[in-house]
């Protein structure tokens, strides 16, 4: 089926909504009977999650009765079915094709998902702090790394038996030292970066404790004091 894109002065939202809001409900019914539950036990696990969705309320979504499908009960069933957001809103191998806005065409839900999550770059849209973000969680996965092989390369060196071994282990040991250095360096600078632009950083590891220099936060709230 190929769908063109329509006059906007044509009342196209319905089926656009109708769309999107059908794709959620196929892929939690298949989730929930794929898991081996019924529409009680699918609403049992929402309330204990704290947020409660009826059976009929359940029911009537499935069947397509449902006027509404807030963003909150998304989550909640994402979580209660144990899959993400993302797959109930486009159900990648389940559902071929879909409309990501209203006025547009069918384009292949695999697409459709990977714009929505940021891995396929759309002109002119502001991807806000994601990109600084997933530079964070890459330094620290770096640094961690490299702090583990140098405390493997440090015990290498104390237990080597000759002084060609030991060379090793220490010549390994200064070099994923380096590496971790580096590492702490770009996380400090990112750290810095977020904080003057007014961000929170994400919370480090035990282990990279010694990144933040001293009341790090400190400084932060005066400098956006005295810029306010």
């Amino acid at each position: 089926m190929t769908q063109h894109r329509l006059d906007p002065d044509e009342d196209d939202f319905p089926e656009w909504t109708d769309r999107v809001k059908a794709n959620v409900a196929l892929e939690v019914r298949r989730r929930r009977k794929e898991m081996g539950w019924s529409a009680q036990d699918l609403a049992d696990r929402c309330e204990e999650l704290g947020h409660s969705i009826p059976r009929n309320v359940i029911a009537n979504m499935e069947s397509g009765r449902r006027a509404n499908l807030p963003l909150v009960d998304v989550m909640v069933l994402a979580a209660a079915l144990e899959t993400y957001p993302v797959c109930l809103i486009f159900p990648v191998g389940y559902v071929a094709e879909t409309q990501e806005l209203p006025f547009e065409p069918l384009v292949p839900t695999w697409a459709a998902l990977r714009r929505f999550i940021g891995e396929e770059e759309v002109p002119r849209f502001d991807p806000g702090l994601v990109p600084s973000f997933e530079s964070h969680a890459s330094l620290v996965s770096t640094a961690l790394a490299a702090l583990d092989e140098e405390e493997q390369a440090r015990f290498a060196a104390k237990a080597a038996t000759g002084r060609a071994q030991q060379d090793e282990a220490e010549r390994r040991r200064a070099q994923y030292a380096e590496q971790a250095v580096l590492a702490k360096y770009h996380l400090r600078t990112l750290r810095r970066d977020l904080r003057e632009d007014g961000a929170t950083p994400p919370d480090l590891p035990p282990a990279l404790g010694d990144v933040d220099p001293p009341n790090s936060e400190t400084s932060t709230d005066t400098t956006l004091e005295e810029r306010s």
